[in-house]
């Protein structure tokens, strides 16, 4: 269509609608309906142990690993080095980690020790014992901070009793369990056979106890210690070391223990954890492995 055209359309008015349509740009409108897809969950296979065993080694494979894991020393050189590294610091710690297997029924390794050379001041015990008639008394006698029977019960429930360390005789065991396997056990403060802490020679036990520490591992059985200062001598770090590597091996059956040998009717047989690695440490010093342990 000309100009001419539309110039004339545009006068008359009966064409000037016309017009304005034909200016305006054709478009065209389409009706639709927006489509819902249903997502579909996908359910993840459910693996057997041996694949998710596999599947871990692959993962642990993967992961980068220090230079230092596959670096042993003997104790002697682990010291020199760490003496050379803190030499700014004469009053820091060393630390012995122990890491053990935790097998399928084995409990947490723990026990008492007693350094040939202590790195800090020993804090006492609070005792608390369950026992009656001359039990009571011979622990009273042997420092026991409190002691009675049944009715020190609801005292160590309310909170009004407290103590660090809990025995019974053997004849109060099974009465106070039911009400107090709750509240001490998960802190790991319930009286037990296989611990020791239920003896009938309750006074003998106390005096065992005196000038003595206690250690303890976590649940994935790693055991961490201070186990000397940086300004002792080289032959006292060595002797502490050992010391407490003994006392480990013991509580963990790697070494069998002559008094529970000797005892075999109140102690039962305690399954092997197995020591994987010692590490000897300190704060701004490395960890290293130690061979000889």
């Amino acid at each position: 269509m000309s100009l001419s055209v539309l110039q004339v359309a545009a006068r008359c008015r009966q064409c000037s609608g016309a017009v304005q349509l034909l200016r305006q740009t054709p478009h065209r409108q389409f009706h639709y309906t927006p489509t819902i897809l249903a997502r579909r969950e996908k359910k993840l296979p459910t693996l057997s142990k041996k694949q998710l065993a596999a599947k871990e080694r692959k993962r642990a494979k993967k992961a980068p690993k220090n230079i230092y894991d596959s670096e042993k020393m003997t104790l002697s050189k682990a010291i020199d080095v760490l003496r050379a590294v803190e030499v700014a610091a004469p009053n820091a710690t060393y630390e012995l980690v122990v890491k053990t297997e935790m097998g399928k029924g084995s409990t947490i390794p723990k026990g008492r020790f007693d350094l040939p050379r202590e790195t800090k001041a020993q804090t006492k015990d609070r005792i608390l014992v369950f026992a009656e008639g001359r039990q009571a008394e011979e622990a009273k006698k042997a420092g026991a901070d409190i002691v009675g029977g049944l009715e020190l019960v609801e005292g160590v429930i309310s909170g009004r009793y407290q103590a660090t360390l809990f025995l019974c005789s053997r004849s109060l065991i099974r009465p106070i369990t039911p009400r107090l396997g709750r509240v001490l056990g998960p802190r790991g403060l319930m009286p037990s056979e296989r611990r020791g802490t239920v003896t009938d020679d309750i006074s003998g036990y106390i005096r065992r106890l005196k000038g003595t520490s206690e250690w303890k591992g976590d649940k994935e059985g790693t055991i961490r210690q201070p186990i000397a200062k940086m300004n002792f001598p080289v032959s006292d770090v060595v002797k502490n070391v050992r010391y407490f590597l003994g006392v480990v091996k013991r509580a963990t059956g790697n070494v069998r223990d002559p008094l529970a040998d000797a005892n075999k009717k109140e102690t039962s047989q305690k399954p092997v954890n197995a020591i994987t690695r010692v590490l000897l440490s300190t704060r701004q010093g490395p960890s290293i492995q130690i061979s000889d342990a």
